[in-house]
């Protein structure tokens, strides 16, 4: 996709190629642990490899993954379709890893390599800090260690995680991202060891693709229901690679449901919808559209406000259906500007977290 218009893509991702590329950003203990102890690295996955949805055809490339490399990047997205900015969301399974030392260590040479490699030589990228969520402290250790680079606009969060972020157990990373002005992005995803379903493991990575709205439902539903936007009123929460067509139905269940229970969280002082349109955006890709046109924009209208949805393209990975072809081109020109970048740019504040390349 070409586009005249301006364009802020949410959902770029940055894979790491091989453990080796972090060597330079290790401690010396870390590399002669990996290199005595031949650990490949992080071996979970939030995709399986060569499955679509993990790798567009064009992007494939023989000297490292889909978007392992900055040059694959300037070519397929940021040139042709004239970005103004790009977020990077790097998904390597920090959560997967038990030694906190090793999660933590890992953590912090993937946010280095992230700075050094991309951030100091393209003006155009921002990015997402990776942390282990499984340790909360350590995570709000490495978002107070580099969460005030200029370069940095958001902490990565896996969708599937030990708890529900509601949990007390994770106030201090809300602490620590709302300290730093930055985002907090529930990404697709997550290697925490319990099953993706709540009725135990499927036996089709299909089965875990297409229920991960449910995975996303949960997390809103407990960050609402457990006081998080009481406690941080601050707080943003961008919801990545999770579609947004199921979200209209789940607020008006969530809404009545409250309506009737509302006694059992007290703390919970206005509708949830109200909680969710206030704190919470939602980017575009997958777009789970209806059959027809008329019907996508009905749950647009839905939502009942025309700030929660942010253009990704979720490069490298691809999807059937491109947001300009099958939504903007409908929605009124105002409408359309605030998805391709206006939203971003404001609940981001990009114009406020500038960097440049050195």
């Amino acid at each position: 996709m070409e586009s005249s218009h301006p364009l802020i893509d949410c959902d770029l991702h940055a894979e790491v190629p091989t453990i080796r590329i972090l060597f330079p950003y290790l401690a010396p203990h870390w590399v002669e642990e990996i290199q005595n102890t031949v650990f490949k690295g992080a071996q979970e996955s939030y995709y399986p490899k060569n499955v679509p949805t993990a790798n567009r055809e064009d992007a494939r490339s023989p000297d490292g993954p889909a978007g392992s490399s900055l040059a694959d990047l300037r070519r397929h997205v940021l040139d042709p379709r004239a970005l103004e900015y790009g977020i990077l969301n790097c998904t390597y399974a920090v959560d997967s890893l038990h030694h906190p030392d090793q999660a933590i260590a890992l953590a912090q040479a993937i946010n280095d390599w992230q700075i050094a490699e991309w951030l100091n030589k393209e003006p155009r990228i921002r990015a997402s800090l990776v942390v282990p969520v499984q340790i909360p402290t350590l995570a709000a250790s490495e978002i107070d260690r580099v969460g005030d680079h200029p370069g940095f606009v958001q902490v990565l969060l896996p969708a599937r995680s030990p708890h529900p972020y509601g949990s007390r157990l994770y106030h201090p990373i809300w602490q620590a991202i709302v300290r730093h002005d930055l985002v907090a992005g529930i990404h697709f995803g997550g290697a925490p060891g319990n099953p993706p379903t709540p009725c135990g493991w499927p036996s089709y990575y299909f089965e875990e693709y297409a229920a991960m709205a449910q995975v996303f439902a949960t997390q809103v539903t407990s960050l609402v229901s457990e006081g998080v936007f009481e406690f941080f009123p601050a707080l943003r929460v961008a919801l990545i690679e999770s579609g947004f067509t199921w979200l209209p139905a789940h607020m008006w269940r969530f809404d009545k449901e409250w309506r009737g229970l509302r006694r059992t969280v007290p703390w919970v002082r206005r509708p949830p919808s109200d909680y969710i349109r206030a704190h919470i955006r939602v980017t575009v890709q997958p777009l789970d559209a209806p059959p027809t046109s008329r019907q996508l924009l009905e749950v647009v209208d839905q939502l009942g406000t025309e700030e929660m949805l942010m253009y990704a393209s979720d490069y490298p990975h691809e999807h059937t259906g491109e947001p300009e072809e099958i939504l903007f081109r409908h929605l009124p020109e105002a409408l359309a500007r605030k998805i391709r970048s206006e939203n971003a740019r404001v609940f981001y504040k990009l114009e406020q977290r500038r960097t440049t390349a050195r």
